[in-house]
């Protein structure tokens, strides 16, 4: 028997589990020192805790919310194109069909959904990945309209303006920072997950 028989597939390519890493890691600095951003003009009657924002003021929060945006641009980019070239994209996530979200809903609801095979996504995993991955080119976009809304006019007119990017910008980082909540929870629940996308498989 050769010793390849013992090497288990690898569910997640390198490029995958870098970009995956990279892309996680650009977003908490992100989503934190957006916290900051927005505590100096909050958009809503509510401030975040100055303990889980970080950049300290306005000033230095900009500072490592722009470092981060070129790091979470360039890996989310290359995360895309290999998603789409490879077709990974299309197996992993595609198609959803409501009849299996609805079941897996059910499922998930009861503390029947299972994770056996780690190859193949359920139908709630292939929605909130499609998802997030929405979300995070919508923060790129409207974070890119607030940035310059004078000279990317017409991207920030489509948002309705300065004041309509600012709340989209805010709705993608919600969606993010929940997609993360529960995607932490559920990598702690099924520890190997955390694994496959650590070694490979």
């Amino acid at each position: 028997m050769s010793l390849s028989a013992h090497v288990p597939p690898v569910l997640h390519p390198r490029v995958i589990r870098i970009t995956h890493w990279v892309n996680a890691t650009a977003m908490l600095v992100m989503i934190m020192s957006g916290w900051q951003i927005y505590n100096a003009a909050p958009i809503f009657p509510f401030l975040f805790p100055q303990s889980i924002t970080i950049g300290g003021w306005l000033g230095g929060a900009l500072l490592w919310h722009f470092a981060a945006m070129w790091v979470l641009m360039a890996n989310f980019a290359l995360y895309c194109v290999y998603g789409f070239i490879s077709g990974r994209f299309r197996s992993k996530f595609w198609p959803i069909r409501r009849a299996d979200l609805m079941t897996d809903l059910r499922s998930a609801l009861t503390g029947r959904l299972v994770h056996e095979d780690l190859s193949t996504y359920n139908a709630i995993q292939k929605l909130l990945y499609a998802g997030v991955i929405g979300a995070i080119a919508l923060a790129i976009l409207s974070g890119f309209a607030l940035w310059k809304p004078v000279q990317l006019q017409m991207l920030t007119n489509l948002f309705g303006g300065f004041q309509g990017a600012r709340l989209v910008h805010f709705l993608a980082m919600a969606a993010i920072t929940g997609f993360l909540l529960v995607h932490v929870a559920m990598a702690l629940l099924v520890p190997k997950t955390l694994r496959a996308m650590t070694r490979g498989y």
